[in-house]
């Protein structure tokens, strides 16, 4: 899906803080960074079953994941104050769930930052992919998600219109899939 680079999907308001744009193969720095920053956030609380405890950009297979969905995907991100608070990547789904049974839009991956200026930031961009969605004609998006820590992202998705279609296990690694329509 190609990306379009400074569309503007939504600008600060009181109520919403956050200006949305189109990324691209620039922001790749900038989602290593966002990535690694919540990973330490994450391991920090002893939370590594999602995506570990080493930083992504050091990590080449990691370093090349991010690159090419900058490149190749379609990146929004939220931005507050000149400074991204999360990225969203839309695309295909994963080969390590099922193929769709409608066209939908895929939430690829959803990352935010962990300070307070990010609260709120990944429900911005996920609604931003539900409008994106329903501006093409389609009727739903799908994610999937990290379903071990006792379901807190799965509960997260849930609050974000997102309904659990099915669980599935990638080696020792639990996701569940979710469905929104839009």
């Amino acid at each position: 899906m190609p990306h379009t680079r400074g569309v503007t999907a939504a600008t600060p308001t009181p109520d919403q803080p956050f200006v949305v744009r189109a990324g691209g193969p620039d922001d790749a720095d900038a989602l290593l960074a966002l990535f690694d920053e919540r990973v330490a956030w994450l391991a920090a609380r002893g939370w590594t079953g999602q995506w570990g405890a080493e930083p992504f950009s050091t990590s080449g297979r990691r370093v090349e994941q991010v690159r090419r969905w900058c490149a190749e995907s379609e990146v929004r991100a939220a931005e507050r104050d000149g400074r991204v608070q999360a990225f969203v990547v839309l695309g295909d789904h994963h080969d390590y769930v099922p193929a769709p049974d409608e066209p939908e839009l895929y939430v690829q991956v959803l990352v935010a930052a962990s300070g307070p200026a990010a609260r709120g930031a990944g429900a911005v961009l996920l609604d931003d992919a539900a409008r994106l969605a329903a501006g093409r004609g389609l009727a739903r998006l799908r994610v999937d998600c990290y379903a071990g820590n006792d379901g807190r992202l799965v509960a997260y998705y849930r609050a974000q219109g997102f309904e659990p279609t099915e669980p599935f296990t990638v080696r020792d690694w639990p996701g569940q899939l979710l469905v929104r329509r839009v």
